[in-house]
C-alpha cells in the first residue's frame, strides 16, 4: 500500500450504514406477542427473537446521510407501532420477563425455515435470555476511489483490497476496546435478565453487559490462524466440523469481515472482503435513535488512523489479550489494558490519534473523546445516574416518549 497521508482528498470518503436491534414491548413494557409487524420491508427484519427488530439501513455516501435515513427508519417504525400500543425499548439490556417462556424465536418459513433452524439451535447451545442484548452494528467500506489511490500495483487489485481490509480487520479486533470504553451505555439491567421470576434494578459492575463476560461469547474462546485469508477462513471451518460452531454466524467475534452478496465463507474466499463490521456498539438511550452521531464518527477516524499502522502478525496470545481487553473496557470501572492502567492506555492511545489527526477536522471529536475518558464523562456514568433506580419504568417511559424525555 502506498503511504497514508490525509491530504488524500479521498480519505474521509465511504459507505457506511448501519443495522440496529431494538425490542418491541407493550404499553405495560413486557415483550411483544405480535408476529413481526413489517415482513415486506426490505430495511426492517427481526434478529433472534419475533419481537427484535432490525432497522436496516441502505449504504449511504456519508455518516451524516446514513444518520438521517436511521431517524426516518425509526420514526416510521415507532409511528406504526404506537398504533398497535407497542414501543421500541431503547436499551441494550432487556426489559422485565418473567421466564424464557416469555420470548419467543423468530418465525421464519418456507425457504427461511433455516433462519429459524439455526435459532433453536442457538437457544439449546445458550439459551434466550442471552440473545435478548440488543446493539447495533456499524458497516464501512472506502471508496473504490479511495483504495486505487492507495494501490500499489504489486498484486492483483482484488488481492490488494482483501490484505487491507484484512489488516484493518487484525487491528480492530486488537484494539476494539477503546471503541467498547468510549460507547458502552448499558450499565443497569433488571434483575430478570439473572433468572425467573426475579425483580428490581441490577447493575453488577459492567458498563456494557453485552461486551462483559456475561454477554454474547463462544463457549470457548475462538483462535483463528491469520496467516492469510485461507487459513483464517480454514480455521473457523475447523471449528465448524468439530462441533463448536453451529456456522460461521456463531462466531461472536466483535469485528467481522464480509463479502458482497451472500455472506459465506466460500463467497469470502472467492470475491475477498467487501466491507468491515463493528458489532460493539450499545443502544444508547441518551440518542432518540440509540447512537450517537459523535460515536460513529470517531469510528471511521479510528479506522483511518489504523489503516496507517504497519503489519503485525496477530498471534495467539494477542488474540487472547484482544479478548481480554474488550471484556475488561465492558466494566464501569475498568482496571488494566495490556497491563496497564486502563485510563491512562486510553489516553495514550486517542493522544497517538490526536496527533495523527493534528490540524485536521478530526481533532475536535478525538478531543472530545479525550475528554469522556479524562473527566469520567462517558456515557455509562450518566446511563447510571439516571436509569439506576426504577430502571423498568424509566425506560418505558423513554420508549413511549419516542426516546426523547429527559429523564
Amino acid at each position: 500500500m502506498k503511504a497514508l497521508i490525509l491530504d488524500n482528498k479521498y480519505i474521509w470518503d465511504g459507505h457506511f450504514g448501519l443495522e440496529r436491534e431494538t425490542l418491541r414491548v407493550t404499553s405495560d413494557g413486557r415483550l411483544a406477542k405480535t408476529p413481526h409487524p413489517f415482513p415486506s420491508s426490505k430495511n426492517l427484519d427481526r434478529d433472534f427473537c419475533e419481537n427484535q427488530l432490525e432497522l436496516i439501513t441502505p449504504v449511504s455516501g456519508s455518516i451524516d446521510g446514513m444518520f438521517q435515513i436511521l431517524s426516518d427508519i425509526d420514526k416510521s417504525v415507532k409511528k406504526t407501532l404506537e398504533k398497535n400500543g407497542e414501543y421500541l425499548w431503547l436499551n441494550s439490556n432487556p426489559p422485565h420477563i418473567e421466564t424464557e417462556s416469555d420470548i419467543t424465536v423468530a418465525r421464519f418459513f418456507g425457504e427461511k425455515s433455516f433462519k429459524r433452524d439455526y435459532r433453536l439451535n442457538l437457544e439449546r447451545r445458550y439459551g434466550k435470555r442471552l440473545m435478548l442484548y440488543s446493539g447495533i452494528h456499524f458497516n464501512f467500506s472506502f471508496t473504490d476511489e479511495f483504495l486505487n489511490s492507495v494501490y500499489d500495483g504489486k498484486t492483483a487489485f482484488i488481492d490488494f483490497k482483501t490484505s487491507l481490509y484484512f489488516r484493518l480487520h487484525k487491528y480492530l479486533c486488537r484494539y476494539s476496546w477503546l471503541i467498547v470504553m468510549l460507547s458502552a451505555a448499558s450499565p443497569v439491567y433488571d434483575l430478570s435478565l439473572d433468572g425467573d421470576y426475579l425483580t428490581g434494578d441490577g447493575f453488577d459492575g459492567f458498563a456494557s453487559r453485552r461486551n462483559g463476560e456475561k454477554g454474547y461469547w463462544n463457549k470457548f474462546l475462538p483462535v483463528l490462524d491469520y496467516t492469510d485469508m485461507h487459513t483464517y477462513i480454514e480455521s473457523i471451518k475447523q471449528y465448524i466440523k468439530d462441533g463448536a460452531l453451529f456456522s460461521a454466524a456463531e462466531l461472536y467475534l466483535p469485528v467481522r469481515i464480509k463479502p458482497r452478496g451472500a455472506n459465506t465463507l466460500d463467497s469470502l474466499l472467492s470475491g475477498g472482503i467487501d466491507h468491515i463490521e463493528l458489532r460493539m456498539f450499545d443502544l444508547n438511550p441518551l440518542s432518540p435513535v440509540g447512537i450517537m452521531r459523535e460515536d460513529l464518527e470517531f469510528a471511521h477516524y479510528f479506522i483511518i488512523y489504523l489503516l496507517s499502522l504497519p503489519e503485525f502478525e496477530f498471534t495467539p496470545d494477542l488474540q487472547t489479550l484482544a479478548i481480554k481487553n474488550h471484556r475488561e473496557a465492558a466494566l464501569y470501572e475498568p482496571e488494566t489494558i495490556n497491563g496497564y492502567n486502563a485510563k491512562d492506555a486510553a489516553l495514550g492511545l486517542l493522544e497517538d490519534i490526536r496527533l495523527f489527526y493534528k490540524g485536521t477536522a478530526a481533532e475536535e471529536n478525538i478531543a472530545l473523546q479525550i475528554k469522556k475518558i479524562k473527566e469520567n464523562k462517558r456515557w455509562c456514568v450518566e446511563v447510571y445516574n439516571r436509569y439506576r433506580e426504577n430502571f423498568h419504568e424509566k425506560t418505558l417511559l423513554l420508549a413511549k416518549s419516542g426516546g426523547t424525555v429527559n429523564i
